[in-house]
């Protein structure tokens, strides 16, 4: 049976739009935790949640508090106590942890890098967990906490080094004025249909810009939902829908829009979109006969082959270069050859997985990564973080 939760006090500032209290309700919601009212009585036969709703907490630290009865946890070493998980009977002493008293007898007291790992499988890297005290003068470096713990870890290069400045700018725009992460992804789906009609007619630099600025709002959408705490069933499946349908259209919009005879027009259609599905095919073999992780984060070379593998970012610049140079079918010849090749290398680090998987289970690199936080590796400073 779920615990259920109080919360006591408020931050002082808003964070991405959210005060203390509704954000720690988003998240625990999120886990379908029931949050009290002040005063109220905790049902029988369920434990109790307490946290200090002016403290930041990192997700997953609430995630394994949840999971650990008679916990209570510090924000640091020397830190007060933020939060306790008291077992079934023991709510009325565990409120004291909110007054700042110390834990009851026989509670084991944990910190956020003692309560959880470091590795975020979800968005493949490695961050330390954390708890910080919301104050006004802090308000401007949470809100940067939380949008680069929102932010993946392994990913292509456009999305990794490119956008982060600009998207957060644009993540705070629409938080401060109630845009939901919804509307976000609906417009880029109406950006990503207007850039494939665009490449049809052969209008490449209007479709282009279409095209990146749907890019661009694929990653305030799930920036935006993780920031707000703002996810919905319908906007997850909708975002990863269109990320993995739309590329081979725009492609093959792209060859039909090029002059007659210009290219072979179906044969490379077919190439780039059965190279395109071995691709996606690979790393979902990967996941079934391998590990169940990312092919992209089992050893450092396919997390730096992921910043340029044949994906839509990568594919949409060497596009645009063509373009701007007055060659669109050259670009086409481009993304089909990259794509081809791309496929070719994850089907052999696939059969090079299961072969490896025969001498025992494979591990993630960032999990061990997460496990240690060693420093100084060049892979660990791109993508640990």
């Amino acid at each position: 049976m779920k615990p259920v939760a109080y919360l006591a006090g408020e931050a002082p500032v808003r964070l991405w739009g959210l005060g203390g209290r509704e954000r720690l309700r988003r998240v625990l919601g999120k886990l379908g935790i029931e949050v009290l009212d002040d005063g109220a009585a905790p049902p029988q036969q369920r434990s109790v949640l307490c946290l200090r709703a002016d403290y930041l907490f990192d997700e997953r630290v609430i995630a394994a508090l949840v999971d650990a009865p008679g916990v209570a946890l510090r924000a640091s070493d020397d830190g007060p106590l933020v939060a306790l998980h008291a077992p079934v009977g023991g709510a009325t002493r565990a409120q004291a942890v909110l007054t700042g008293q110390q834990p009851p007898d026989g509670y084991v007291v944990e910190l956020p890098t003692t309560l959880t790992t470091a590795y975020q499988k979800k968005l493949r890297k490695v961050s330390t967990p954390y708890v910080l005290h919301v104050t006004p003068a802090e308000q401007t470096d949470l809100e940067r906490r939380l949008f680069g713990t929102a932010y993946k870890g392994v990913t292509d290069f456009i999305t990794k080094w490119w956008w982060p400045a600009p998207a957060r700018a644009a993540t705070g725009f629409c938080a401060r004025r109630g845009i939901t992460p919804n509307q976000v992804t609906l417009t880029g789906l109406a950006l990503t249909v207007a850039a494939g009609l665009a490449f049809w007619g052969g209008w490449w630099l209007p479709g282009l810009v279409c095209a990146w600025l749907m890019t661009f709002l694929d990653t305030v959408d799930g920036k935006l939902a993780r920031v707000t705490v703002k996810s919905t069933r319908f906007g997850d499946i909708l975002d990863h829908g269109i990320d993995l349908i739309h590329p081979p259209f725009w492609y093959a919009a792209w060859a039909l829009g090029l002059p007659e005879g210009s290219v072979p027009t179906q044969t490379l259609i077919w190439v780039i979109v059965a190279a395109y599905i071995g691709g996606r095919l690979a790393e979902g073999g990967f996941q079934g006969f391998c590990a169940r992780f990312s092919l992209f984060v089992w050893r450092p070379f396919d997390s730096y082959n992921r910043l340029i593998t044949a994906r839509r970012n990568p594919n949409l610049l060497m596009l645009t270069l063509c373009a701007l140079v007055g060659q669109p079918a050259l670009g086409l010849w481009l993304v089909a050859g990259w794509t081809v090749l791309s496929t070719l290398l994850l089907w052999v680090r696939v059969a090079q997985g299961i072969v490896a998987r025969q001498r025992g289970p494979l591990v993630s690199w960032l999990e061990q990564v997460g496990r240690e936080i060693p420093t100084g590796s060049r892979a660990v400073r791109w993508f640990a973080s």
